[in-house]
């Protein structure tokens, strides 16, 4: 070959070298900035994953009324740690399932915000419903009131219908007779006594046979009795009377009298006489027997 040939031959060939080598570095170069910007856009998704991982775990800590709701947020939760370890070992040049991992964010990001409107709207409505619980237990209280209050002044009223319903016993007197039935004053003579009583007029009450129960209590504190059987219901229990006496009372004053034979010895001192009708006290009375 000619040496006018091989030089520009040589030339040409040097230049295409220089050529090569700068398309290379020119390559390598871009194709380095394409890995940088590859490695960065990972980062940046993992960042996302991240957040939305956090996200996850604020919504967790949420008080939801809704088990069912409840456990589909853990099972995106965990969708979402499982999607984070994933790109972690992903290569950043792996660049379709780069691109798969921003989609699957995309999805479990509109799944998140489902479930968060549906969140707000359980909240919302477990709102109204406490104020409506708290609007019906106040109106519950109110009404508990006015019915405690109805039943007291009906209490209240049916007592003051009782009270003036229940007869009263005024005029007691008390003679000692002896034997022969004349009155006396000798303590000793003394065989019987003479109890004289008025029941006083009430139009409030119900006509009808009475049973008038008088206890004639001895200084002692004792009941005179004639048999223990001698007993009447008075309030929750039973009281011991000396005397029982059935009247007719019509709702207009009436004066009865009891007798009451002494086949026990008297103490001198004071004694009481306790009226009951009805089973109401309706009047009480000391006296004296003196020696």
């Amino acid at each position: 070959m000619k040496k006018s040939l091989i030089i520009p031959i040589l030339a040409v060939l040097g230049l295409a070298v220089v050529a090569l080598l700068f398309f290379a570095l020119h390559q390598r170069s871009e194709m380095s900035e394409m890995v940088e910007q590859l490695e960065f856009e990972k980062e940046e998704l993992q960042d996302e994953y991240e957040d939305l991982a956090i996200q996850f775990d604020g919504y967790q800590q949420m008080e939801v009324s809704n088990d069912s709701l409840t456990q589909r947020l853990a099972q995106e939760q965990q969708r979402v740690r499982d999607l984070l370890e994933e790109l972690k070992i992903t290569k950043a040049t792996n660049a379709r399932r780069i691109a798969e991992l921003k989609k699957e964010l995309a999805t479990v990001r509109a799944v998140m915000v489902t479930y968060v409107h549906q969140i707000d709207s359980l909240n919302r409505t477990n709102a109204r419903l406490s104020d409506e619980n708290q609007e019906y237990r106040r109106q519950n209280e109110e009404i508990t009131q006015q019915n405690t209050e109805l039943i007291e002044n009906n209490t209240q009223l049916q007592k003051t219908v009782n009270r003036a319903s229940m007869l009263e016993v005024q005029n007691f007197e008390v003679v000692t007779l002896n034997k022969r039935d004349r009155k006396t004053s000798i303590f000793s003579a003394i065989q019987k006594l003479e109890i004289h009583y008025a029941i006083l007029k009430n139009v409030t009450c119900e006509p009808g046979i009475k049973k008038v129960y008088l206890r004639i209590v001895r200084p002692d504190g004792e009941v005179l009795q004639k048999s223990a059987s001698h007993v009447f219901p008075f309030e929750s229990g039973r009281l011991e009377y000396s005397i029982c006496q059935e009247v007719e009372y019509g709702g207009e004053r009436m004066e009865s009298t009891m007798y009451w034979p002494v086949e026990e010895i008297l103490e001198p001192g004071t004694y009481n006489a306790d009226f009951f009708i009805d089973g109401n006290m309706v009047g009480s009375f000391p006296f004296q027997l003196k020696k």
